[in-house]
């Protein structure tokens, strides 16, 4: 995915934001419309943001504070309480005296977040965070975020590459390309291989995922096509079937 229109001011090409909202203090209509001091959104989080050299990550963490800091205001016991339940939150309270720089990307990626969760928000923002991250850290950066929703009652709006995991994690789907929206609804509802070529102009067949039960993107790819087109192997059809039936091995 491109950078998201909903989170900057750039373009997006052919993108998916996934949001997983807890529905119980956010509707659709109230989450667009709620603005200022009514709801406080997290800062974004592009793929790889650059903190100070050499800052620990307690030190990280706390700058989540920082907009609740006033000339009359300094530090206080309930932002100490806010940076420690943020850490606990996301399982990085025993790096608290470690050097950011010294982290994986992975649990550099955490770090930021815990320090979006310190701000005490009710909505964090995140452009593409699992972005440069291997496939054990994407998982456990969502992992982490589907925690922050089902424990904290989070609603986090996340803009992904990886259209399988937008599937899977997220409770909502909008699809977009070139700035507007091209579908918006759960991923069961709204993922079709219709969708996935007109956002992003690839052949591919759905299945069911195995493990979630969410949509399953199987891209088709130029040379495949060609070379069965070339064996002489059935078309579409045939190959639906066939893919169909190895999701079921």
């Amino acid at each position: 995915m491109s950078e998201s229109g909903l989170l900057s001011a750039r373009p997006l090409t052919g993108a998916v934001v996934g949001v997983t909202a807890d529905r119980r203090r956010h509707d659709q209509q109230t989450l667009l419309e709620r603005q200022g001091a009514t709801v406080l959104a997290a800062p974004v989080f592009r793929s790889a943001p650059i903190s100070p050299d050499g800052i620990t990550v307690a030190d990280l963490v706390s700058r989540g504070r920082h907009p609740h800091q006033r000339w009359f205001r300094q530090w206080s016991h309930a932002d100490e309480e806010a940076v420690t339940a943020a850490m606990e939150a996301t399982g990085v309270t025993e790096l608290a005296d470690r050097s950011v720089d010294e982290l994986s990307g992975g649990q550099r990626q955490i770090v930021w977040i815990a320090m979006a969760l310190a701000q005490g928000t009710d909505i964090l923002l995140l452009d593409e965070p699992t972005t440069f991250l291997d496939l054990t850290h994407q998982i456990d950066v969502l992992d982490l975020l589907a925690d922050l929703h089902h424990d904290h009652a989070r609603t986090i709006v996340c803009v992904l590459h990886d259209l399988n995991l937008a599937c899977r994690y997220a409770d909502h789907i909008v699809a977009m390309r070139d700035g507007t929206i091209v579908a918006e609804g759960p991923p069961t509802e709204v993922v079709d291989a219709a969708l996935v070529n007109k956002v992003f102009d690839l052949d591919a067949k759905i299945v069911e995922d195995p493990v979630s039960g969410t949509p399953l993107i199987v891209p088709i790819g130029r040379h495949l096509r060609e070379d069965r087109a070339n064996a002489g192997v059935g078309g579409d059809a045939d190959f639906e079937a066939r893919v169909d039936v190895n999701s079921d091995e």
